[in-house]
C-alpha cells in the first residue's frame, strides 16, 4: 500500500503533463499550418514578379541607390554607348545593371572610362557595334531575387548579340560582391589593386 501511495502521485502528474501536450499539439499544428501557408504565399508572390518582370533600358537611375559606385552620374553612365537597364515590374523598378563596352578589361574606372571611350571611336569608324566586351561596372537590387534576374536577363542579350562575346565585371574587393558574382556562377577572372574580375561565361 505504502508503495502505491509514492507512485500515485507520479502517475498523475504524467496523467497531467499528457494532457497538457494534448491541448498544446493541436495549438502546434495549427501554427504550422498558418506558417505553411505564409511561406506558399511568398513563394507564389516571389515566382508572379519574376515571372511578369521585363528588362529594359533606362535613360537614368537614381544614383543614390547605386551600393558600389554612387558617385558615377547618370552622364556617365549613358556616354560613349554605356548604358543603363533596369527590371521592371508593376511599373517599378527592382533591380538595376550598368555597362560599358570594351575591347579590353579594366582594373578601374579610369580605364573602364578610357576602354570603352576607344571602342566607341572605334566602332564609329566600323560598324557601330561598340566593343566586343560588356562590362558590368555596378549592380543592385531593390527585390529579393531581382539581383539574380538581371544577371540571367542580361545574360540572355548578350548571347543574342551578334559582337559582344564575354560578359565580365569590375567588381569591388568585398564578400558580398564575391558572394554575388560566385553564387550567379561567374568565375574570378584576377584580382586588380582595388577591383576584382569575375566573367560570365557566353557560349
Amino acid at each position: 500500500m505504502g508503495l502505491k501511495k509514492k507512485f500515485k502521485p507520479r502517475i498523475k502528474a504524467r496523467l497531467r503533463k499528457m494532457g497538457l501536450k494534448k491541448k498544446i499539439k493541436p495549438r502546434i499544428k495549427a501554427r504550422i499550418r498558418k506558417n505553411r501557408q505564409v511561406i506558399n504565399k511568398n513563394i507564389d508572390n516571389f515566382f508572379d514578379w519574376i515571372k511578369g518582370a521585363e528588362l529594359i533600358e533606362l535613360k537614368k537611375c537614381n544614383t543614390d541607390e547605386d551600393p558600389v559606385r554612387p558617385e558615377l552620374d547618370n552622364v556617365f553612365r549613358r556616354s560613349y554607348g554605356r548604358k543603363i537597364y533596369g527590371v521592371r515590374f508593376m511599373g517599378e523598378i527592382h533591380a538595376v545593371m550598368c555597362f560599358a563596352y570594351t575591347n579590353e578589361i579594366p582594373k578601374n574606372v579610369e580605364e573602364l572610362d578610357k576602354f570603352s571611350h576607344d571602342a566607341f571611336l572605334q566602332s564609329a569608324q566600323r560598324d557601330q557595334n561598340v566593343g566586343k566586351i560588356a562590362i558590368a561596372y555596378t549592380v543592385w537590387s531593390k527585390k529579393k531575387g531581382g539581383g539574380k534576374l538581371i544577371v540571367k536577363e542580361v545574360f540572355k542579350k548578350i548571347k543574342k548579340s551578334n559582337h559582344l562575346n564575354r560578359l565580365i565585371t569590375l567588381s569591388p574587393l568585398t564578400d558580398m560582391a564575391t558572394k554575388f558574382h560566385s553564387r550567379n556562377g561567374a568565375k574570378l577572372l584576377r584580382i586588380n589593386e582595388t577591383t576584382q574580375n569575375f566573367e560570365y561565361k557566353v557560349i
